[in-house]
């Protein structure tokens, strides 16, 4: 009864949200601060609790940025695929960091002829990385340097998620339970499986949710205890997710987008026992990150969601009622920049990075 009644509450959700427009509305009084720059392909961005932050760069950098700017680049990073979408991606800091110390990075790992995602832990000792752990790699390797997923996010028991592309030439296995391809991934916060995740008939170690193409963002909210996630669609069909374990969303077989050649990817546009979409973007505005805003600096957002985008170039925010949208506006759309992440920091303050050769870290504030 309950996907039941989710499929009819998200379809009309659906309905509803086919018809709103996003607007450009200003927040009122901010300002954009650089906080770096020449950043290559910056990808995640994370604030420790002394205020200083963590940048990773997709060519395999992890760098160290202080308060007032000064940078420095980490040893002891592992080596990275870097090609195509691969290299290094994500950063998350443990719920317990202040405690014990583990970060998490997420990377390509392999060559142009197999490779696969992975993450790993590791303790920060000054500017270098040690103590290095690996608790997830993604199987089977892959012969395409894209479609990684690689976004990960706690949930409150301490337990982490990590999104898991479908390889793009490889989508039909996002709908098969034995490998990691187009799924999202629960592991304790050491990478054993918990006891509680759901079961899937010959399902992977792990297995969390599947049906997935390139997941983007993943956003636990405390309040709503909701994890969401958004993802690309094909030419069409990107899409924020709300989250169940052991639920199928579908990919290939239901979508709203098309192939790139223009032809149909799939008849289907609903089919039983796969969740539609909470939000879906045709045309693409290829989402980057996901946050939910619960910070102080901007009460005006607190609970909605929050979508960097590197297509339509803005911070694309959706207000929601309960699993209804209510409207959805473009926000930075002055930066004129493909963003690559998005972070809320310790005041509520909103960090940015913009995607390229020359990207930034940016701050926004009050």
């Amino acid at each position: 009864m309950r996907v039941n009644y989710r499929i009819g509450v998200l379809l009309l959700s659906l309905l509803y949200g086919a018809v709103i427009q996003a607007t450009e509305q200003p927040l009122g009084d901010y300002q954009v601060k650089v906080l770096g720059k020449a950043l290559e392909f910056p990808w995640a961005v994370v604030e420790l609790p002394d205020g200083r932050l963590l940048v990773s760069e997709k060519v395999g950098r992890l760098n160290l940025i202080a308060t007032d700017g000064q940078k420095v680049s980490l040893s002891g990073i592992p080596d990275v695929f870097a090609q195509g979408q691969g290299g290094l991606m994500d950063v998350v800091l443990h719920p317990d960091y202040a405690n014990n110390g583990w970060l998490y990075l997420s990377f390509a790992q392999g060559n142009a002829q197999a490779n696969h995602l992975q993450v790993i832990r590791a303790q920060l000792d000054g500017t270098r990385l040690v103590h290095t752990e690996t608790i997830f790699s993604a199987s089977p390797d892959k012969a395409t340097p894209v479609h990684y997923g690689a976004r990960m996010a706690f949930l409150p028991d301490h337990s982490l998620v990590i999104a898991s592309g479908d390889g793009f030439d490889y989508r039909e296995q996002a709908q098969n339970p034995a490998n990691h391809l187009g799924k999202l991934i629960r592991v304790k916060d050491d990478g054993s499986s918990p006891a509680d995740n759901p079961s899937f008939e010959g399902g992977v170690a792990g297995l969390y949710s599947l049906g997935h193409r390139n997941p983007q963002g993943l956003a636990w909210d405390p309040v709503r205890r909701q994890l969401f996630a958004n993802e690309h669609g094909p030419a069409g069909g990107d899409e924020i997710n709300l989250i169940i374990g052991g639920l199928n969303y579908g990919w290939p077989v239901i979508t709203e987008g098309k192939d790139y050649s223009g032809a149909n990817i799939s008849p289907f546009r609903a089919y039983p026992g796969m969740q539609p979409p909470l939000v879906d973007w045709t045309p693409s505005i290829a989402p980057s990150a996901l946050v939910v805003y619960r910070g102080e600096m901007f009460p005006e957002l607190r609970g909605d969601l929050l979508s960097t985008t590197l297509k339509s170039q803005e911070v694309r925010r959706v207000v929601l009622s309960g699993e209804n949208i209510v409207r959805q506006e473009r926000l930075f759309t002055e930066l004129e920049s493909r963003l690559r992440d998005i972070h809320i920091g310790s005041r509520g303050q909103i960090f940015l990075l913009t995607d390229g050769p020359q990207g930034q870290l940016l701050v926004v504030e009050r």
